[in-house]
């Protein structure tokens, strides 16, 4: 069966999916329905590409994701989405770019300095 891939990124989460053209909008996450991984905010979140791309019932998705904690894989699977999208309608890559769905969310946890209880945190200071 015929489809289209991509891989989305988001902190330590990475999102294989697959959108298979001519589907009925069902949503498999790591072999388990939607909703059984996510509340509806990650849902919506996970979503938003098929909504500002008006296709909403056009795919059936299939996921792998490993990696992070709930939001942070949610929005993988929306940049791997939203990619994947692209690859099947390259028209979409105005309205998506304009939501800024295309672009990768860079941010990532800076890492433990020495001498430091966090990244920046440092221990409190005693004047006397």
């Amino acid at each position: 069966m015929k489809y289209f891939y991509a891989t989305g990124k988001r902190k330590t989460s990475v999102a294989r999916v697959r959108l298979y053209p001519n589907g009925s909008g069902k949503v498999t996450i790591n072999d388990k329905d939607m909703q059984e991984s996510f509340t509806t905010l990650q849902k919506r979140d996970v979503l938003t590409p098929f909504s500002i791309a008006g296709k909403e019932k056009e795919f059936d998705v299939s996921v792998k994701v490993l990696g992070g904690g709930i939001t942070g894989q949610a929005q993988a699977i929306r940049h791997g989405i939203t990619k994947a999208l692209l690859e099947s309608d390259p028209t979409l890559r105005l309205e998506l770019k304009r939501a800024g769905l295309i672009t990768r969310d860079s941010r990532v946890k800076e890492r433990k300095k020495p001498g430091l209880r966090r990244a920046r945190r440092a221990r409190q200071f005693s004047k006397r």
